[in-house]
């Protein structure tokens, strides 16, 4: 999908009224923090879009993220935005060649067996993090645990653009909005309350976006066996 011209200048125009309210000190707001919300917000808006350019805006928005979770003592979420960069890439890829013979991919949904294998792990990993983000002394380990986990489960159905990802994405958004608000995050946690509502965009503009021939994906292994 295109995006608009009138889109791409609501975009612009709010991104420097940021970056000036952040710079001048009119904004009680930190440049990284900045950075973190325009680049987010932007990138979730090209991907509700299915344009390929939110893989290199959600690169540089999960390296703010590192810089920002780092100083709020949120472990596994700065981990997170690590493993979303390397996604990232290898999204970008599979967007550009993960279809049939190495042509654009298509929205398509998830299989039955790559949403069973996806949720076991989940419900294994979420369990395991808590443990271990407990034990260093994380800010809120069960819920830093299960949002990291709902995240990267997200993100992997996201790079194989299946339509799943929107619902996974709407429960951890719930989530994050209250756990940024409670550590003092609060453009975070506002702008993953933009992520709530592009979410749901999301998810009807892929829902339209899906054709009889691109109903059901690959199973997970032969989807993971594309990279190699």
């Amino acid at each position: 999908m295109m995006v608009k011209r009138w889109e791409l200048l609501v975009m612009v125009i709010g991104s420097l009224a940021l970056f000036l309210g952040a710079w001048t000190k009119i904004l009680p707001l930190g440049m990284t923090e900045t950075l973190g919300f325009v680049t987010g917000a932007v990138g979730v808006w090209l991907t509700v879009k299915e344009n390929i350019w939110n893989w290199p805006i959600g690169i540089a928005n999960s390296a703010f993220f590192v810089a920002l979770f780092f100083g709020a003592h949120l472990f596994a979420d700065m981990a997170l935005q690590v493993i979303y960069i390397i996604l990232g890439f290898l999204g970008w890829y599979w967007w550009l060649r993960g279809g049939r013979n190495q042509s654009t991919l298509h929205v398509s949904r998830a299989g039955r067996m790559t949403l069973l294998i996806l949720a076991t792990i989940g419900v294994i990993a979420t369990g395991g993090l808590t443990v271990f983000l407990r034990s260093v002394g994380d800010a809120a380990p069960f819920l830093d645990a299960l949002t990291t986990i709902l995240s990267l489960t997200a993100q992997y159905l996201l790079t194989r653009k299946l339509i799943e990802n929107w619902y996974i994405w709407i429960t951890a958004d719930i989530i994050y909005i209250g756990l940024y608000g409670s550590r003092g995050l609060y453009l975070t946690a506002a702008l993953y309350a933009l992520f709530l509502g592009l979410c749901l965009l999301g998810l009807r503009s892929w829902r339209n976006s899906l054709t009889p021939n691109q109903s059901t994906s690959q199973p997970l292994i032969v989807a993971a066996e594309g990279v190699r």
